[in-house]
Order: C-alpha cells, then sequence, then structure tokens
C-alpha cells in the first residue's frame, strides 16, 4: 500500500519538474492535461509525506528510549505518532482507488420523457429545471443544445452542456430512470400517477478521446419544428446525424444556422459514443458492474420523486430524504454527497 502512495507521490514531483519546462509550458494542452493529473495526484503526495514525517518522528523516538531523562517524552512521542498513523490508514486507501479520470470534464445532459405521455413530458422539464438550478448554485454555466418541445409544457427530449469544475463528478451517478409519483393538472379525480423520465449524463470529450470518421457518418437536414411539430424555420437548418456503425443518432434544430446545429449535434454524438464503448467495457467486466452505483443503463430505475409525502427516495443505497420541494429547486447536495460516499465505500470493500 505504501508502496503504491509512494510511486503516486513520485509521479507528482515528476510533473512539478515537467511543468516548468519550456516546451511543456508553450503547449497549452499539455500544460493543462499535466496540471489535471498533478491535482488529482496531490492528496497522494501530502499523504505521503505525513506518511515519511511520522515515520521518522517514530523512528528518532526509539532512538531516544535509552536516555533516561528522554525516555518518558520520546514513548508519549512515539505513541502518538503510532496513532495517527493507523488513523491514516483509511485516507491513504481512499487516496489509492483509482480516480475517474473524466471526474473533471463538463457534462452533456439529456433528458427524455419516457412512461406517463404528457406527465412524463412536463416531469422532464422539472428535471431539466432541477439540474439546471443546481448548476447555477455551483457557479457553472448552461449551453442548451437540442430540445423538443411538448404541448403540455416540459419537453419529449432536452440536450443541454453543463461547463464546470469538476462537473462529472458530481453528477455521474444521476443516469437512469426517475419515477414521479403526483396529481397531474389534468387528473380531476385527485388520483395520484406515476411517470418516468430518463436522464443521461455523459462526459463531453474531444476529438482525441473517440476517433469519429467523416465517411461513417450519414448526415441529414430538414426543417426545424416546435411544439406539436409545426415548421418554426423556413430554411433546412435542423440536422440529424447518425453513426453508421454504432447506430448512435443525434439531432439538433435549436439554432437557426445548420452550421452551428451539427457542431451541437457533434458535440453530442462524440460523447454518446463515447459513452457507449464505455458501458460495453463495464458490461464486460460483470465484478465492475456490481460494485458501480447503478450502470448508467436508461432503463435502471434510480430515483423516485413522491409529491404527496414530499419526499425523494434513491433506490440504489436506500437513501430517503423528505425535502422534494428544496430537491426540485436544485438542492441535490445530500443525495450527491449520499452516492458519493457509498461509491467510495464499494470501491474500498472491493480493492480490499
Amino acid at each position: 500500500m505504501i508502496e503504491k502512495l509512494k510511486n503516486l507521490s513520485d509521479r507528482y514531483l515528476e510533473i512539478t519538474e515537467l511543468l516548468t519546462q519550456e516546451e511543456v509550458v508553450s503547449d497549452i494542452k499539455k500544460l493543462t492535461e499535466l496540471s489535471k493529473e498533478q491535482a488529482r495526484l496531490k492528496e497522494a503526495y501530502d499523504l505521503y509525506e505525513k506518511y515519511k514525517n511520522l515515520t521518522k518522528t517514530i523512528e528518532d523516538a526509539k532512538e531516544m528510549l535509552d536516555d533516561l531523562e528522554m525516555k518518558e517524552m520520546a514513548q508519549e512521542e512515539k505513541h502518538e505518532a503510532e496513532k495517527e498513523l493507523k488513523e491514516m490508514e483509511n485516507e491513504i486507501k481512499k487516496a489509492l482507488i483509482p480516480k475517474d479520470e473524466r471526474d473533471d470534464k463538463n457534462v452533456i445532459v439529456e433528458i427524455r420523457g419516457a412512461a406517463g405521455g404528457d406527465e412524463a413530458n412536463i416531469f422532464a422539464g422539472d428535471l431539466y429545471r432541477m439540474y439546471t438550478r443546481y448548476a447555477e448554485k455551483q457557479g457553472w454555466k448552461i449551453e442548451e443544445l437540442n430540445k423538443d418541445e411538448s404541448d403540455a409544457g416540459g419537453f419529449s427530449q432536452v440536450e443541454f452542456l453543463i461547463k464546470g469544475e469538476n462537473v462529472y463528478s458530481k453528477l455521474k451517478y444521476e443516469s437512469g430512470a426517475h419515477r414521479v409519483q403526483r396529481v397531474p393538472l389534468t387528473e380531476t379525480q385527485g388520483r395520484v400517477h406515476t411517470s418516468t423520465a430518463t436522464v443521461v449524463c455523459m462526459a463531453e470529450v474531444e476529438d482525441v478521446d473517440v476517433e469519429i470518421k467523416n465517411e461513417d457518418l450519414r448526415i441529414d437536414v430538414y426543417k426545424s419544428s416546435g411544439a406539436g411539430g409545426q415548421s418554426v424555420n423556413t430554411t433546412d437548418s435542423a440536422v440529424r446525424i447518425t453513426h453508421v456503425p454504432t447506430g448512435v443518432v443525434v439531432s439538433s434544430q435549436k439554432e437557426r444556422s445548420q452550421i452551428k446545429n451539427k457542431e451541437n449535434a457533434m458535440k453530442v454524438l462524440r460523447s454518446k459514443i463515447y459513452e457507449k464503448l464505455e458501458q460495453e467495457k463495464i458490461e464486460e467486466q460483470g465484478k465492475e458492474r456490481k460494485n458501480k452505483i447503478g450502470g448508467g443503463d436508461r432503463s435502471e430505475k434510480i430515483r423516485t420523486y413522491n409529491y404527496p409525502q414530499n419526499r425523494v427516495t434513491d433506490h440504489r443505497i436506500s437513501f430517503t430524504l423528505k425535502q422534494l420541494d428544496k430537491v426540485m429547486e436544485g438542492d441535490l447536495d445530500q443525495i450527491i454527497e449520499a452516492l458519493t460516499i457509498e461509491d467510495e465505500n464499494r470501491k474500498l470493500t472491493s480493492s480490499e
């Protein structure tokens, strides 16, 4: 365990040296990559330095035990250092858990109304507002990429990019089916209905992360439409892109410019293909899938939002919060923190 910690610490020092070299400083991409890697290794470096100091304190104290005048103080120093060293064990184990390299990336969120007709689309709109409110509270920026508005309100589908610091690390547990239980506005007899919307959170990827060949793309253009399908633009500005090898299809019609819609669609396409490849890897590694908090499958029911009881329950970790009103206003911190802690605990157990 300590040898692994030392290796991470050595890599941290190696990066520190690299960051002073002119060829790295002048290469913005390389500089950014190394700076991010160094930030991920900082905890391991600090822990190894602390470990070295404590072990030196213990060794120095042992040498003083033969000195009658210093023996009592040496024993106390040795005992305190050994106690602190023991308490560090869990911190070191956590630092050695492999970091998800996507944690510091921006996120593309796709929300779709699923089972429940109009009410499902309205709920998709509510989730969109919840995530955008949460993003605002984190100081993140929102860029809408595509949306298909529903006649009754909300969206049959909406896609947006969230930019900021460590966005994926916070939102990576949100993919799956979200279920709502409430009385719809159209319900005349006051009966509670159950509807669902699906959420997919994908790390934004760059061209270097996934190779997409132009000859593998089929691009269709058409007139953009609003709620109810009516045309809202006289030119063929909407874009649909199909990646033939994987069958992934994306579309964008938000902008009046065909070029801008194509750019937006390609952002989503890159992330969807990358996510699909990652999902296939996870499915090949059955054990790893069991240790994950959800597999990111949009059919997997992950959370219920019960309006009559003002309750939200995350089924993966049996976590319930009776503050649904606050959650829908973007107060997701307690849920995300609980998921993060459980994920760390599962990884610790798995590594042990």
